[in-house]
């Protein structure tokens, strides 16, 4: 799967909302998607750092597209669970969005996802599982 057929996963299958973030896709390998959340102030919270809810809204996509890619393609999946952890705020910065499979079952998958201001330390980690029907 290219960067140009995941971004037109995106395109697709994401609800218009999803896609007003204007996610972009840097990269896509068999098993892993970075995507950019360009810096908006629209996401920003008072203090002028980007909102957990554009966060984990981009984290999870970002492991759609990585699942579509270990897939070989797009395929109706379902968030099960996402875990959060918020560990340091980014301010006027660009996040770069990298989700890797873990474990792709039969019906189920997992996968991890890391946050960080372009150039920047880790900002935030995710956790995910996916519900893969037949």
């Amino acid at each position: 799967m290219t960067a140009a057929d995941a971004q037109e996963i995106l395109r697709a299958n994401f609800a218009p909302w999803v896609q007003a973030l204007d996610l972009a896709v840097e990269a896509v390998s068999d098993q892993e998607a970075t995507l950019r959340l360009p810096f908006d102030a629209r996401l920003a919270r008072v203090g002028g750092t980007v909102c957990g809810q554009a966060l984990m809204t981009a984290a999870d996509t970002a492991m759609v597209i990585a699942l579509s890619a270990a897939l070989g393609g797009f395929r109706p999946m379902a968030t099960v669970g996402q875990t959060i952890t918020f560990m340091r705020p980014v301010s006027d910065a660009d996040v770069l969005v990298t989700a890797r499979v873990l474990r792709m079952g039969r019906t189920m998958a997992f996968g991890e996802i890391e946050m960080r201001a372009v150039g920047g330390p880790l900002a935030a980690h995710a956790t995910t599982t996916y519900a893969l029907p037949a």
